[in-house]
């Protein structure tokens, strides 16, 4: 029997070989300023990245700046987010979140994760997802997709997405970490449900 490590390993270079090389972009990647990311990111939870893209890039061209964005009436961040899942409590989050930036970090996200969560709208996940985007640190996001593949793969056996951040923080090497949101969310889109066998196939 493979260890937990060797076994993560051996299907982390697997799913890295088929989707490392892959263009497609998540919500959390490619914006222009690191408030941005963090907005989107705030917005793209329970949301396709698909349709949080397109919403947010919008949203951003009626509000450019953190300024801008902080100042702006809460009724035109919901009028310009909401095809997007709960925009309203997201809505009100990243602009408490745009004024808390200006107010206490000086306009700048910051780079650790007690700090990210005393931000409205941000949790460990999108925390971790900021700390290796923005910061180059080493954090692993774990999203549905991770928690779900981690679980179904047998990598791990937990109940919630922080169980299973920290489960595989035991079995991942440190240099991988920052790698696993984007290489499982991708597998994760293309395999929905819980079929091993599946999930595996794809990796063919």
């Amino acid at each position: 029997m493979p260890s937990k490590k060797q076994l993560f390993l051996k299907i982390f270079h697997a799913a890295e070989k088929k989707y490392s090389k892959s263009t497609k972009r998540l919500a959390g990647e490619s914006w222009e300023h690191d408030w941005q990311t963090l907005i989107a990111t705030i917005y793209s939870a329970q949301s396709r990245d698909e349709l949080t893209i397109p919403v947010m890039q919008e949203t951003f061209k009626q509000l450019p700046t953190l300024k801008v964005y902080a100042a702006a009436p809460l009724s035109q961040i919901e009028s310009l987010t909401k095809k997007i899942n709960f925009y309203k409590t997201k809505s009100k989050n990243s602009k408490a979140t745009a004024q808390k930036l200006l107010s206490e970090f000086n306009g700048k996200v910051p780079d650790t994760l007690e700090q990210l969560t005393t931000l409205p709208g941000v949790g460990r996940k999108t925390a971790n997802l900021i700390l290796s985007e923005l910061h180059n640190k080493n954090s692993i996001t774990v999203d549905t997709h991770v928690h779900r593949l981690s679980n179904v793969l047998g990598l791990v056996k937990t109940k919630t997405p922080h169980e299973t951040e920290l489960a595989l923080q035991k079995i991942a090497p440190k240099k991988y970490w920052s790698q696993i949101n984007r290489i499982f969310v991708l597998w994760g889109k293309e395999v929905r449900g819980r079929d091993k066998k599946k999930l595996l196939s794809r990796l063919k």
